[in-house]
């Protein structure tokens, strides 16, 4: 489940900026963006701690914070670094299921990745600390890096950065073409927070194809190369990184003041939810 809220911590900053609309229901709900179908989870448990919250100080806390601290508290409960959430935001009226649909996706190239992360004001070293944060620990659907193991971009072989040894794992696991079957993002550190992520990209071992590009593409030579050999070796300044890009990440197009609300319910603004 940490990995889980830390994704939709991810999946909430880039759409309309921090204000909790992944988590709205709705015809526009981002729930039913295709990179949050049958893949976001953790509804239930922003859900409970919003109810157990509002039993104790009914409408002072957003869901917008909520997610921020439960987001922090994965990390931290995985292993990882610890940090002061900036409280305070305020929760978002409608959800955006159009943008949602254009979140970064694990079969984008560097170049468009960079360029997403920069139109929401992240640079080069937050998309590789934020990638390693988000990846080091969960699992991916076959989904999601099938392409890689076969026939990839057309070559009628395998993925040339991937491990020859991990391709013929993967391939059985994903051999009956159910795309649901899971894979770790982080062989052989599933669920600890650390900096394994980057020590496998380096042995040809990252899972997506929008890892390994980090390290292994043409364009990572002059870009993100050098900050993955950074962090494999030195876990103290990829935590250092990742916890200044979570904390911009939560800083994105926040509404303060009396900009947007604070929900009673995460899956409905108060409009809805006090008739």
């Amino acid at each position: 489940m940490a990995a889980s809220l830390i994704r939709l911590h991810f999946h909430d900053c880039f759409i309309n900026g921090y204000d909790a609309s992944v988590l709205l229901d709705g015809s526009d709900s981002e729930k039913f963006a295709a990179p949050n179908q049958n893949s976001a989870r953790g509804f239930e448990v922003i859900d409970a701690i919003k109810t157990a919250v509002e039993g104790q100080c009914s409408g002072a806390v957003s869901c917008a914070d909520i997610l921020a601290i439960a987001a922090r508290d994965s990390v931290l409960l995985s292993g990882g670094p610890t940090w002061k959430v900036l409280l305070g935001r305020r929760d978002g009226l409608v959800a955006n299921q159009t943008g949602a649909n254009a979140l970064p996706s694990p079969f984008e190239g560097l170049n468009i990745l960079t360029a997403k992360f920069a139109a929401v004001g992240l640079n080069i070293t937050d998309l590789v600390s934020l990638s390693g944060g988000a990846h080091t620990i969960g699992l991916a659907k076959c989904a999601f890096f099938s392409n890689r193991l076969s026939n990839f971009s057309g070559t009628g072989a395998p993925d040339a950065t991937m491990d020859t040894s991990l391709v013929s794992e993967l391939r059985s696991l994903c051999a009956n073409g159910d795309g649901n079957n899971m894979a770790p993002l982080d062989r052989n550190s599933i669920d600890l927070f650390d900096n394994h992520y980057f020590q496998n990209l380096i042995n040809n071992k990252g899972l997506l194809s929008s890892d390994q590009i980090l390290y292994s593409s043409d364009e990572a030579e002059s870009t993100t190369k050098s900050l993955v050999a950074s962090y494999s070796s030195n876990s103290n300044l990829f935590f250092a990184n990742f916890v200044n890009s979570m904390i911009k990440m939560g800083n994105i197009s926040p509404l303060i003041g009396t900009n947007g609300e604070i929900r009673k319910n995460c899956k409905a603004v108060l409009s809805l939810t006090e008739i």
